[in-house]
């Protein structure tokens, strides 16, 4: 590796230490803590800046340090690790190769996060100053272009001009429904009756979903200045960031951002001496999924319960306080700015015919590189589960990915191919939602996903609308009887009947899109449903009542730890011979699976 300290080649390094949430869990305050000290300490302190930032994206690998302008990439770094980054890399310029990333594939350490497949085969736009940049300095944000957007808006273009270059780029909203964001803008700047109120949505509600709260903390300042710029658009003097409690970090360093971009001018009155007023307030909601519609999102900020209501009319036309309101994701905002840069015609060319520009995904489940993911509109399912997703781990192999949240569709491993875009999912019975993926390999039972969901769903359901209600809650009934072993060959008819009707009638979209782990998994996966029902198995090999545990006498060696370890004393065996489960005692709970070091117990 390189033999040149920093100081030799006359380069002034920076050590960036990730502080999103992820690496703050692991200890990363400690960390950067650590690394100043050894700086000061060795009198670096003039030569070698640290910083931190937010999420870097590739959250699995923490806590992560950079160091550029090297673009050295050090992963699952530990307080330990810290004096030999400083004296190996920083003083001595030998690069502590045992902190590197090693690519699963070929087995080889890959020094720089750019030639890292999950990094090199992204495009990263919405994500662009994730990890490079110091959340709570606003100074950084300058330096990456930071308000120049917002300035030329002030002083170049009309509201109009600015709602026809996004309608122009052809962005849609990032929050789900995909709607034309240009298109939303014009309909509340023509709307009659004043304030107008801009609102930020960051209530991120699926679970395995940390996209938006990511963006809040890694870079603040693109999201604010996207909302001011939509709210000069629309001609909205007041604003609000709707987010979790939940998401503290983010609150904070959003909280600081509006501090500092009301010093520099950008927020308050006469903004950048243009006679544009904006002021933002945060409120914080209660973690009710049903929030993320827009309806019950504005009547929670009005302090009421947070239920949908019918529409018409919208929020374009009566919202907040029954007056003109225009809400947009997280995502949308931070694309918002870069749009305005860069050019309508730039962001256009970027995805496919209808679904323009990149689109963040949090990849999880079963994929080897866990985390945030951006890509192009239209990029494959295949692309980003295995050339940035690393493909399945232990040589298992893909069953289904499911996209969209808990209100998304299923889609079987045979379909992989397909192009990943509005319409596309849509097609196969899913949906883009606000960016949920989460990969399946062949030991997952899609009875036992499409539960999960529906139980989540039929929980955050608000319960206004009957469809939904009791719909939900008649559909986990049927899922829990396949599941036990009890089901009827009827059941997968009924299932359906039920799922279109909550489908059909509900109210908003929760119960809208809530059906949708069923629709799917009946479309693809029939095959299974037949098992439990019919044969009563779980071809998984995960639903309980369906399963059971044996010892394979040829593969044990009566160490009895399966024995310790049995919470119920369900195994009995003389020490160095053969155990065997008693099953009427067996809870199923498959501690003995997970502790046998010699393959022994089996599920069948």
């Amino acid at each position: 590796m390189s033999n040149e300290s920093p100081a030799d080649r006359n380069v002034h390094p920076t050590i960036l230490v990730c502080q999103g949430t992820g690496c703050v869990s692991s200890k990363s305050p400690e960390i950067y803590n650590a690394l100043v000290d050894a700086i000061d300490r060795s009198g670096l302190k003039k030569k070698v800046d640290v910083k931190f930032t937010g999420c870097h994206g590739f959250c699995q690998q923490g806590p992560i340090i950079v160091v550029e302008p090297e673009g050295i990439f050090y992963t699952k770094v530990s307080i330990n690790d810290v004096n030999d980054i400083v004296e190996s890399h920083i003083i001595k310029g030998q690069w502590v190769e045992r902190l590197f990333y090693q690519d699963p594939l070929t087995n080889k350490p890959i020094p720089r996060y750019r030639d890292i497949p999950f990094y090199s085969k992204q495009q990263r736009i919405i994500l662009r100053n994730c990890g490079h940049i110091n959340p709570e300095r606003i100074k950084d944000y300058l330096e990456a272009e930071g308000y120049k957007a917002l300035e030329k808006v002030l002083s170049e273009m009309t509201p109009e001009e600015v709602i026809e270059e996004v309608k122009k780029s052809g962005l849609r909203g990032r929050g789900g429904a995909g709607f034309p964001t240009g298109l939303k803008w014009s309909f509340c700047r023509g709307a009659q009756g004043q304030p107008k109120y801009m609102i930020c949505n960051a209530d991120e509600g699926d679970p395995g979903a940390y996209m938006d709260r990511s963006i809040l903390e890694a870079d603040p300042h693109s999201v604010l200045e996207g909302l001011i710029i939509a709210a000069y658009a629309i001609g909205a003097s007041e604003g609000y960031i709707y987010v979790r409690t939940e998401y503290p970090l983010a609150v904070r360093r959003f909280r600081v951002a509006i501090h500092q971009a009301e010093e520099y001018g950008f927020l308050g009155k006469n903004i950048l001496n243009s006679g544009f007023d904006f002021t933002v307030k945060i409120v914080q909601g209660s973690g009710a999924f049903v929030c993320g519609e827009e309806t019950a999102l504005i009547a929670s900020i009005e302090s009421r319960p947070p239920e949908p209501r019918i529409r018409p009319p919208f929020p374009a036309i009566s919202g907040l306080w029954g007056k003109p309101t225009n809400i947009n994701n997280v995502k949308t905002l931070a694309s918002v700015p870069v749009i305005i840069l860069r050019g309508a015609d730039w962001y256009a060319s970027i995805g496919t015919e209808k679904s323009k520009g990149t689109m963040v995904f949090a990849l999880t489940g079963k994929i080897a590189n866990s985390g945030l993911v951006e890509v192009p509109m239209g990029t494959t399912l295949r692309e980003i589960v295995y050339d940035i997703g690393g493909g399945i781990p232990d040589g298992k192999k893909l069953k289904a990915v499911q996209t969209g949240g808990p209100s998304g569709g299923c889609i079987p491993a045979d379909l992989i191919d397909i192009p990943v875009d509005y319409e596309r999912l849509n097609e196969v019975g899913s949906i883009m939602g606000s960016g949920g993926m989460i990969v399946m390999d062949e030991d997952t039972c899609m009875i036992d996903v499409s539960k999960f969901f529906i139980d989540f769903t039929k929980d955050e359901s608000c319960g206004r609308c009957n469809s939904c209600r009791e719909g939900l809650g008649a559909i986990m009934e049927v899922l829990t009887r396949i599941s036990e072993g009890k089901g009827k060959e009827e059941d997968i008819a009924f299932l359906s009947e039920l799922a279109h009707a909550v489908k059909d009638f509900s109210l908003c979209a929760l119960g809208g899109t809530a059906p949708n782990p069923v629709l799917t998994t009946l479309r693809y996966f029939k095959d299974e449903y037949e098992a439990h029902i019919k044969d009563k198995k779980c071809p998984a090999k995960v639903c309980k009542a369906l399963i059971q545990y044996r010892i394979n006498p040829d593969n044990c060696i009566g160490c009895g730890l399966c024995r310790i370890g049995c919470p119920q004393d369900a195994i009995r065996g003389e020490k160095k011979k053969p155990h065997i489960i008693n099953s009427s005692k067996c809870i199923k709970c498959g501690v003995c699976f997970d502790i046998c070091k010699f393959d022994a117990v089996e599920v069948v």
